[in-house]
Order: C-alpha cells, then sequence, then structure tokens
C-alpha cells in the first residue's frame, strides 16, 4: 500500500465485495466517494459499516476486514474517506477500472493509521503553460488515491493570468495569452513556437475545482505571485506598475523585471481580485502570495515610490516589498485566509506571523523561518521540484536540469533529528512543485509527477519512505496503469515519451542547491537570475 499504513496486521478470515455492495453508519457519503466504480448503496446494515470516533483525530481511522464484512471507524469525514482508499488498495488493481458487476475478496486485515503531517501537497503551475479544468479535476482524484490534501494552484506569473476577473477583465481577455512560446534549451540562442498559448478559468470553474476538491478531501491553495512575476498583469492593465508603462505577456522562461506598484491603488487592486477570487473558491484558509523573485530596481528608481517608502519611515525597497506583503496578508486575515509566501518574503523581513513560508531555496532557510515562529512547508528544489529530469541522460523529456529521482524523493527528511523540538512543532508538512515551463501538455505532467509524486504521499502521510517502499511502488503502478496515468516507468521513458530530448549536465540540482542556499543569507537576494 502507498502511504502504508502506520499499523498493518494480517487476519485469517476474508470476506467479498461485489458492485452494488451495501454500506451503512456515519461517514457513507466519503466511503461511496472513494470507491465510485464499485457503486455502494446506502443501507441500515452490509458489507461495509462505518462509524464515527471522535477521539480519534479528523484524517485518523481503524479498518478491519475479516469475516463479519469491512469495519471502519473514522475521527471525521477525512478518516472515513482515507479509510476507503486504503480499503481500496487492499483490492486488485482490476478494481481501479470501471466494471458494472464485480466481486472482489478483501483480505483479512486490521489497519490503524493518522498521518504525521497536515499538510501533503502537491503544486501544478497553470500559468507557464494552461492546463484546463478536466485537468485538475483529474489530478484531484490522482491526489485523493495517494491521501494527498493540498493542490497549490499558481495562477499568475509573467507568461500568463490564469482567473477570470469582472472587476477588471482585461486580465483574463488580454493577459491570459500569449502570442508564441520560446523553444531553444537554456543559454542557446532563443527560438519560438509562433504558436499561441493561452487559456483561462472562469469564476464558475473555479467554483467547482474547489467544491470538487473539498469533496475529496482536498484543499485548493491559490496562489497570485506579487509584487514581481508581474509582465502579464501589466500587460493588462500598465497603471498599475511601478513606471506605468506597458509590458507583453512574456514568452520566454526566466525572470522579468516587471514589478507591481507598492502604492494604494494597486494594494485596492489586488485585494478586490482576493475578493473575486475567495468569492469564488468558497472558504479558503490559505492563499500564496508569491514574494519570490523580484527585481526592486523599478522602485528605487521612482521618486514617487521612493517618497512613498520614506513617508512609511522604511529605510530600504526590501523593507517597503516586506510592508507590501504584510498588507496584503492582513486584507487575507480579515478574509479568513493566511497569506503563504516563498522564502525571500522571509529573508526580507516583517511578515506577520501567522504567515506560512515555503522554503524552496533549502531546509536551512525553513528552519530559521520556523525557529523565528513561522509555520512551514518543505519545499526545497532537491528533491521537490519535479521540473528536474529523473535521470541525467538525453533520453529524458527536455527539463530545467538534472536530476531528482524517486529515491531522492523517498529519502527525504521534512523533520530533520537536529532540529529542535519547537522547530519541528512548526513543520505543517511537504510539498512537491511541478514548474511547467518546459512541460507543455497534460501527457507530461504525468510524466513528471508520477511515480515520484507516490514517493511524495508516502513521506508526507508517514514521515518517511517505510520499509519496503521500492517494492511496494513497484506493485502500485498497476494501480496507475487501471487509472490511466502515463508515468515515467521506473526503468526509463517509453519511446513515446522521450520527444525533444534533455541536455544532461548543464543545470545540476546539487549545484543549484548549494547557490541558492548561500543567498539565502542575503536578505537583498531576490533575484536569483534576470
Amino acid at each position: 500500500m502507498i502511504p502504508r499504513p502506520e499499523l498493518l496486521h494480517d487476519l485469517s478470515a476474508a470476506c467479498v465485495l461485489s458492485t452494488g455492495a451495501t454500506v451503512s453508519g456515519d461517514l457513507v457519503d466519503a466511503v461511496r466517494l472513494a470507491l465510485p466504480g464499485l457503486d455502494l448503496r446506502p443501507g441500515d446494515s452490509g458489507e461495509i459499516d462505518v462509524r464515527r470516533d471522535p477521539s480519534l483525530g479528523e484524517e485518523a481511522y481503524r479498518l478491519t476486514a475479516g469475516s463479519r464484512g469491512v469495519e471502519i471507524t473514522a475521527g471525521g469525514r477525512a478518516g472515513a474517506f482515507y479509510a476507503a482508499q486504503s480499503l481500496h488498495q487492499l483490492l486488485p488493481d482490476a478494481s481501479y477500472r470501471f466494471s458494472s458487476d464485480a466481486s472482489w475478496e478483501v483480505p483479512g486485515v486490521r489497519i490503524e493509521d493518522a498521518p504525521r503531517f497536515t499538510w501533503r501537497g502537491l503544486h501544478l503551475d497553470v500559468a507557464r503553460h494552461f492546463f484546463p479544468k478536466r485537468e485538475v479535476l483529474r489530478l484531484i482524484d490522482l491526489m485523493a488515491v495517494h491521501k494527498l490534501n493540498r493542490l497549490h494552484l499558481h495562477l499568475a506569473d509573467d507568461q500568463g493570468w490564469r482567473v477570470e476577473s469582472r472587476a477588471y477583465p482585461r486580465l483574463h481577455e488580454v493577459a491570459s495569452h500569449r502570442p508564441r512560446t520560446v523553444t531553444s534549451h537554456y543559454r542557446e540562442a532563443a527560438t519560438y513556437d509562433d504558436v499561441p498559448h493561452g487559456g483561462h478559468y472562469s469564476l464558475d470553474d473555479l467554483a467547482e475545482i474547489a467544491a470538487y476538491a473539498r469533496a475529496r478531501c482536498v484543499t485548493v491553495v491559490p496562489e497570485i505571485d506579487v509584487p514581481g512575476h508581474a509582465s502579464a498583469i501589466l500587460a493588462a492593465y500598465p497603471e498599475f506598475g511601478a513606471t506605468g508603462e506597458r509590458h507583453e505577456v512574456l514568452d520566454r522562461w526566466g525572470i522579468s523585471p516587471a514589478i507591481l506598484s507598492p502604492l494604494p491603488p494597486t494594494v485596492e487592486f489586488l485585494v478586490t481580485l482576493f475578493d473575486e477570487l475567495l468569492g469564488a473558491l468558497g472558504e479558503t484558509p490559505y492563499v500564496h502570495i508569491g514574494g519570490d523573485e523580484v527585481v526592486l530596481d523599478h522602485w528605487a528608481a521612482s521618486a514617487e515610490i521612493t517618497a512613498y517608502r520614506e513617508s512609511l519611515g522604511l529605510a530600504t525597497a526590501n523593507e517597503l516589498q516586506a510592508w507590501f506583503l504584510r498588507r496584503l496578508a492582513d486584507a487575507l486575515a480579515e478574509r479568513g485566509a493566511r497569506a503563504v509566501v516563498w522564502d525571500e518574503a522571509f529573508v526580507s523581513g516583517g511578515l506577520r506571523d501567522d504567515t506560512i513560508v515555503m522554503p524552496w531555496r533549502g531546509m536551512g532557510v525553513g528552519r530559521r523561518a520556523a525557529a523565528a515562529g513561522h509555520d512551514v512547508v518543505a519545499t526545497p528544489v532537491f528533491p521537490l521540484y519535479f521540473d528536474y529530469a529523473e535521470a541525467a541522460s538525453p533520453d529524458e523529456p527536455m527539463a530545467i536540469g538534472d536530476a531528482i529521482t524517486v529515491d531522492d524523493v523517498a529519502a527525504f527528511d521534512p523533520a530533520p533529528g537536529d532540529w529542535s523540538g519547537a522547530e519541528l512543532a512548526r513543520v505543517l508538512g511537504v510539498q512537491a512543485q511541478l514548474w511547467t515551463e518546459r512541460v507543455p501538455d497534460a501527457r507530461t505532467v504525468d510524466y513528471r509527477l508520477w511515480p515520484r509524486a507516490c514517493a511524495v504521499a508516502e513521506v508526507a502521510w508517514a514521515g518517511q519512505a517505510r520499509d519496503g517502499f521500492g517494492e511496494r511502488l513497484a506493485r502500485h503502478l498497476g494501480r496507475l496503469d487501471a487509472l490511466g496515468v502515463e508515468y515515467r516507468p521506473l526503468a526509463g521513458p517509453l519511446p513515446w515519451q522521450r520527444r525533444r530530448p534533455h541536455r544532461t549536465g548543464q543545470v545540476r540540482v546539487r549545484d543549484t542547491m548549494a547557490r541558492l542556499e548561500e543567498m539565502t543569507h542575503d536578505a537583498e537576494s531576490t533575484r536569483p537570475s534576470v
């Protein structure tokens, strides 16, 4: 099973589950939703009985399968949902395929389980390449199978804005598409495909995505990355920029000097967008506001912005960025949401105490954030950036660099033993990132995420990859086959998965990590490259 339960004991007796079996008890809807192919029917008694036990945690459960059928005890709806996912993994791979009339033996087993971390996440960048609603809903289904519960959607960047705005319609009319996309490899002369690319989610789409996710115990974490990464926004509304000049939606990768103004009209603009976003998503406990890779040159060069900074009693542009992000976090707090930021925002200082930090540049800065009293979600480039190739081989499809393997992910420790108890208490969990500069379609999303995301699920649920992970993963691939996931085979890519070849050795992930870790000690290191 992946993730492997905390306690799993085999029992001698078994039972049988057939399509249309009866499920009874307190949390029937969660179990039915987790096992859609079995077409379970609610009733007063039957093959599956579900009971709530308030003494258990919300996500905790106990499951027993034997001669009396399947008995589930759960702390809450999430626990019942995850118990049913574990029950599903006791069945043959074929149970993940739709069948109108099937019958499966359930081996005798007793399971007691609860997650180590509350934040078990995947990040999908839909700004660099847009993925329509159907792909997001499918990803939510796959996350649910693996007990992953946070979907971080990167909705805005230099290369595209992906949300309808009725208050500022040029965002989805202008900022959501670009005329072409760069195709050249890193450090080569730029070439382009001259194919328009774009798309956005309507507010109704976002409402549906959020409701679909909540039903499957997944929380959507939207990200509007500010004040940098702003080319697309400023292509639509240049008046909210530091210079007022019109930008174009960026057609290349990398970092742009485009930056929003920190002045009050920009704050009001962003708060209006947050209101639209939260209105569509419904109850949203977290909103990511970025704060990374910000080029502050235009702020420093602006007499108006400099005068505003001085009026606030701030000495530097970095202090002004901290003030700007805190103002947005205050607005979100008024609306019931906690701000989440990348680690540059922590290094610049001045965050609200309840702001969550994602230390992408390494667990060293994550430890400093935890020691300062911030909750953290482990997101380091190595081993949790899945835009890196899984092998230093030209057989791999084009990637930013090499290499991050399944074994690297499985070996990751999000709660290092040398951290203090207070620091460890601040680790909310683990999240893998899929940046999509070199991920142009849904088939490549599958290839990049799976099976590395299986290792994320194991580490995030159990705190570490438990014994036999490699063998369990090999068996688990049959479930992914039945679900139609075009994952990367453990032995390497299939011929049709190779596509544009990866250039090996240009960006080595361990060298990148060493450079990034060093930069986290400089409060003004907001831009690793321009």
